[in-house]
């Protein structure tokens, strides 16, 4: 993984960024980003690059034959594909192993490889599929923009899931300059750093802690590990984005954001505003608001939002753990909607709250089984047990460079964000800088520079884990 992360870095994008710079044909640019994304993926899915291929190609001809056939029943059909094609490939052996344990039999469970990035692939062509149905969108009739637009290697395998009608208009018309290739580059840089110098690095405490037995785990060690999991699945995922809508924007894409301040949020309703927005508006639009929304009394919308994030937890795994993620995120919103007083609370305590949910629903989500989940939990708020080998254990975590990145993590997911955003579009104006802010943009650059530097160094070392989202 770490030499191919190199490739990627070194010779894969720089080759296909010259040659799409180079070519002046839309055309022929549209056909080497097809061409370089399905090489892209099948340097890591060699024999499941046709399994996406044909994925789109359905897709593709199910939104054809909405001009000619009965609409409503394509587009059952185009759904019964997608989900079969999901459940045939995720959850089989999920679905029989729980049957067993269930009904006490002994059907074999069968081995499937998991291919990369099927969940994100697979949504976004249902959404074009439902977006032609309900006519946001008008039929493609060129089968290659349907697969550039499924297959885009910036965020084919860990999004963010990108509707069709967002960039339909960038596929066939776009540009490309040196304040976009340069921006983009800036913000590709800050999602690799956000990866590899503090994801990479709450990984290691977290994968100490829940791969310690529990015996050995007190209050402290517990915390730690829980922590360091909640700031490495957002710096993780939240890199990846941001590799992704930089690289988007290099090639003349512009992806909407994935990610909006979410550990600040103040309740659990906010922070699905914020977190993972491409995934939860994807389920606002095309589940939530089909089952009625909030359009049909309290507790019909209560019911709604529970469902939904049942299929938001399934949606990431074939495991209990995910299931019981997402109706416990389903449980407080739940709450939310039906206890006023919740909201009346003062707003610090409604970030802790909020916070102290999130982390102990990111613990549900790490564990390997419910068991382990719940004997963590427990020692989180019970584990006081202070023997040496325990506090041994929790101290042995805490490194001076795991305690820098975590002081780096807690600012940067913090108030600071506004100031990114803020030299973002700063980044972005057309309009000539002042002399002090083109200061402030060459300190910017170079800073990006040192620290693209410094994470080539860290991923030449070794110091490289797979990003969560890969296997969903």
């Amino acid at each position: 993984m770490v030499f191919s992360s190199l490739i990627f870095l070194c010779i894969f994008f720089p080759v296909v960024f010259c040659l799409h710079t180079a070519i002046p044909v839309l055309k022929v640019r549209n056909a080497l980003l097809i061409i370089a994304s399905l090489f892209f993926y099948a340097f890591g899915e060699p024999v499941y690059v046709c399994l996406m291929v044909i994925s789109a190609f359905l897709n593709y001809l199910c939104a054809v034959l909405m001009e000619k056939a009965n609409p409503k029943f394509v587009l059952a059909a185009a759904v019964m594909i997608n989900i079969g094609i999901l459940c045939v490939f995720k959850y089989t052996g999920f679905f029989i192993t729980t049957l067993n344990q269930i009904l006490r039999l002994e059907f074999p469970v069968l081995q499937i490889e998991l291919p990369i990035g099927i969940s994100f692939f697979t949504f976004q062509a249902l959404s074009y599929v439902i977006d032609v149905y309900r006519g946001q969108v008008a039929v493609q009739k060129n089968f290659g923009k349907v697969l550039l637009y499924i297959s885009f290697f910036p965020q084919l395998i860990a999004g963010p899931i990108v509707k069709y009608r967002d960039i339909a208009m960038e596929i066939d018309s776009r540009s490309t300059g040196l304040r976009e290739a340069t921006s983009g580059m800036r913000r590709f840089i800050c999602g690799l750093a956000k990866k590899v110098l503090i994801a990479n690095t709450m990984a290691v405490a977290a994968d100490q802690a829940f791969g310690q037995e529990l015996g050995s785990l007190n209050i402290l060690g517990a915390w730690i590990g829980a922590v360091s999991y909640t700031m490495q699945i957002y710096y993780d995922f939240s890199g990846y984005s941001d590799m992704a809508i930089g690289l988007g924007q290099m090639f003349g894409f512009h992806f909407k954001e994935n990610f909006e301040h979410p550990y600040g949020s103040c309740s659990i309703k906010e922070f699905w505003r914020r977190w993972h927005i491409s995934l939860s508006s994807w389920f606002k639009e095309y589940v939530y608001i089909p089952l009625g929304g909030s359009r049909k009394g309290r507790l019909r919308t209560g019911i709604n939002k529970v469902t939904v994030f049942f299929l938001t937890g399934l949606w990431h795994g074939a495991n209990w753990t995910f299931v019981i993620w997402g109706l416990f995120h389903g449980m407080f919103s739940f709450l939310e909607e039906f206890v006023p007083a919740i909201k009346k609370l003062p707003r610090f305590l409604l970030h802790i709250y909020t916070m102290l949910a999130v982390t102990v629903g990111f613990v549900i989500f790490r564990a390997d089984t419910l068991n382990q989940a719940f004997g963590f939990i427990g020692k989180m708020f019970a584990g006081c047990d202070f023997t040496a080998a325990s506090m041994s254990f929790a101290c042995q975590m805490l490194t001076p460079y795991f305690l820098v990145m975590l002081i780096a993590a807690v600012i940067g997911c913090g108030p600071v964000r506004c100031l990114t955003v803020k030299l973002r579009i700063l980044s972005e104006k057309e309009e000539k800088l002042a002399p002090k802010e083109n200061f402030v943009q060459i300190l910017l650059y170079t800073a990006a520079f040192l620290l693209l530097l410094w994470c080539i160094i860290r991923l030449s070392a070794g110091s490289y884990n797979p990003f969560i989202y890969f296997r969903f």
